[in-house]
């Protein structure tokens, strides 16, 4: 079951609520037009608003230099014994609430308690009804008038001052209901419909449909063949056109919430124009539906992300459209910093203001450098950078929300709030609970011994005994720690690595049966592959079968290995060792529809260089399967230390040879098979051919291509 995003924000509420207040009378946090509404009744707060300027008989006195009836602010305990204060507000709410707007006497009654003196810290001597028999004259015959300055005697509202009171007011509750609509609305949006889209494809003859769309809307590159590759200049990953229309749909439905419904009604009591007022109300609501996006950000940039168990989605894409969320809520972040200079910077030395800033600069900083181009070139300083500039902005946001709270009269916090608090405490949530399944995974694995071998050529084997993965599951990966590595404990500091069963590289020789062909003459090159010398090339086929039993598997071998190339971060400590510290955040599956790639008739699993370990699992799981894997001169040590004897079917192997992608995939085509499954691994450019030549592939012919990508992009 689903819960909906409104009763997971009750709950969050109810458990953060005592946890900031010790006072009995904290009430939990509610968004606004869902179990709260502020300036409940308007008319009352109108009323009393329109009295709380003028100056009373127990207002205290300035310095008199301005005339007749200047002097200080009114305190609440003034409002709460004068009786021409008193009796005035209990007239108007008769006059525009119980008798214009049929007010129930009890919901006057209560606003009266609560809010008549402006806060519980003074009790009326009188309440509303008891005030409105002591009003004298009954009725009252003066009207105040825009020149008066005092209040001593039972008066009849200044009807300019009251309009200007109530219109301001009523936007406000409206301007604050409807940002709770869009904020629920995005949730939904971005929550619900890669579940829907998900559900879509289980309808009746919906699978054809969507096998006949995929070639043109979904699997192809949305600019030229890039996906897995950078663009130039290292700009960024281009998404793929499924990917793009959710991105396009995400950033449309933001700006229309962000930009209709917008109401200026004048007199006003708080804004001297329209323009002013609307600007206003972009202010809020950029700041509100900037706070909406923080549990978006979190979900889709976690591991343990619920949308990965419930969707088809893979973290790949969760991630991608991590950052372009990331770059909405920067939008509206700078646009709510940039009005609120318009209408706030008489206090900037206000520690909600600055507190708002330090969250602004930080999400500057981090949209602006967690780019390719920082993420490939310092990935553990863009790692622990994001992690602490992440703190910055829930701690930045929080301190501006509630010391702001606290800056006004209108509020009450702890015990009344406006809700937008409450997106920050969910987008936490989501993100503690993602932290908290993490160390579960890595305490269940607990500590671990591995064995490393140095296979020279910068590539790195790593045994990690006693670990049963990827034995019935193809397509898995593991976030490795190795805590001793580069002298000094950084926990921040892992990373994804495919999982292969060490099993699996081992093989059994008693089983291999003799090559078919030794030879194949060469295909059109990539122009995306590097110009590597052409050296080798075997093609073998050989019948082999999967363990079955598990002392089988312990006779080859248990325990999963990794195998790793060497780059700038912390993998280029990793040396010769036979107990090397590991721990292991794991195991992840790389995708959530394996059955549907198992059940393809055929399956192709393409490989370059280091990426034979997120493809050779898939070998082993099909009973027709092709293998095709192409390395480079310099990674020759991999051939020799992965032994591809088990696996079932027709391999091709090349060192120092590029793979022919497009006959590859034509092949397969041309052999007729309904639905093909193609898994590849390795560089960039290897797996944008890969896609490229099934799109090709899927518009031209009746043969069904599912693709699965396994590659780690920076």
């Amino acid at each position: 079951m689903i819960v909906p995003p409104f009763s997971l924000a009750a709950a969050a509420a109810l458990l953060a609520s005592p946890a900031l207040a010790s006072s009995s009378d904290v009430s939990p946090v509610l968004l606004m037009g869902y179990g709260f509404v502020p300036y409940d009744p308007v008319c009352a707060q109108a009323c009393r608003r329109s009295f709380a300027p003028y100056h009373l008989s127990c207002t205290p006195h300035g310095d008199n230099t301005h005339g007749h009836g200047s002097g200080g602010i009114t305190p609440p305990e003034c409002y709460a014994q004068d009786t021409a204060f008193l009796t005035s507000v209990a007239w108007c709410f008769k006059q525009k609430c119980a008798e214009e707007q049929h007010v129930p006497i009890h919901k006057l009654e209560k606003y009266w308690g609560d809010w008549v003196t402006g806060g519980k810290t003074a009790i009326p001597k009188w309440t509303y009804s008891v005030a409105l028999e002591k009003a004298k004259p009954n009725p009252p015959t003066y009207e105040l008038a825009s020149a008066d300055k005092m209040l001593n005697e039972t008066s009849l509202v200044d009807p300019t001052r009251y309009l200007a009171q109530w219109n301001i007011h009523k936007n406000i509750v409206k301007e604050g209901v409807l940002e709770s609509h869009f904020g629920l609305a995005i949730i939904f949006a971005s929550f619900g419909l890669p579940i829907a889209l998900t559900l879509l494809g289980y309808l009746p003859f919906m699978t054809k449909f969507i096998d006949k769309l995929s070639p043109y809307l979904i699997t192809p590159s949305l600019i030229s063949t890039y996906a897995v590759r950078p663009l130039p200049y290292l700009l960024g990953n281009a998404p793929t056109i499924g990917q793009a229309l959710f991105i396009a749909f995400f950033f449309f439905l933001n700006l229309v919430l962000s930009s209709v419904c917008y109401t200026s009604d004048q007199p006003n009591g708080w804004f001297p124009d329209s323009r002013f007022e609307i600007s206003a109300y972009v202010l809020y609501r950029t700041g509100t539906l900037g706070l909406v996006l923080l549990p978006i950000l979190f979900l889709f940039s976690a591991r343990n992300n619920l949308l990965l168990w419930l969707t088809n989605w893979s973290h790949a894409t969760f991630l991608l459209l991590h950052r372009w969320v990331a770059r909405v809520f920067m939008l509206y972040v700078v646009v709510h910093s940039i009005l609120g200079l318009q209408y706030y910077a008489e206090q900037a030395n206000e520690t909600w203001w600055i507190w708002g800033a330090v969250a602004t600069l930080a999400t500057v900083i981090s949209v602006l450098f967690s780019g390719l181009y920082i993420r490939k070139a310092q990935y553990e300083l863009f790692l622990i950078s994001h992690i602490l500039l992440a703190v910055f902005i829930v701690v930045g946001s929080w301190y501006h929300v509630i010391l702001w709270y606290k800056s006004t009269s209108t509020i009450r916090w702890p015990e009344i709030t406006w809700g937008y608090e409450l997106w920050i405490y969910i987008g936490l949530g989501v993100w503690v609970f993602d932290r908290i399944v993490r160390i579960v995974r890595v305490l269940k694995n607990g500590m671990l011994r591995s064995k490393v071998i140095d296979l020279g050529d910068g590539y790195i084997r790593i045994d990690v005994p006693g670990v049963r993965w990827g034995i019935t599951s193809p397509g898995q990966h593991v976030y490795a720690f190795f805590p001793t590595l580069g002298g000094g404990l950084r926990p921040w500091e892992n990373h994804p690595f495919s999982i292969v069963p060490t099993w699996m590289l081992r093989g059994r020789k008693e089983e291999t049966s003799a090559p078919v062909s030794g030879g194949e003459e060469e295909g059109e090159r990539s122009g995306s592959w590097s110009k590597d010398e052409e050296k080798q090339v075997g093609v073998v086929n050989a019948a082999r079968r999967v363990p079955s039993s598990s002392e089988e598997i312990a006779k080859n071998g248990s325990g999963i290995t990794l195998l790793i190339k060497k780059e700038k971060g912390t993998t280029r400590h990793l040396k010769a060792d036979d107990r090397l510290l590991t721990l292991l955040d794991g195991p992840y599956s790389n995708i959530t529809h394996t059955s549907e790639i198992l059940r393809c008739d055929r399956l192709l699993v393409i490989a370059g260089g280091i990426g034979i370990t997120g493809v050779l699992p898939w070998a082993y799981h099909h009973w027709n399967v092709k293998l095709a894997w192409s390395v480079s001169e310099a990674a020759r040590t991999l051939v020799d230390n992965v032994n591809l004897d088990g696996v079932v079917g027709a391999k091709e192997v090349r060192v120092g040879r590029r793979l022919d992608i497009t006959e590859l995939i034509s092949e397969e085509a041309e052999r007729g098979w309904d639905r093909v499954g193609v898994v590849v691994s390795g560089p960039g450019g290897l797996c944008d051919d890969v896609r490229a030549a099934i799109v090709q592939a899927g518009r031209k012919g009746n043969t069904v291509f599912e693709l699965e990508v396994d590659a780690y992009s920076w």
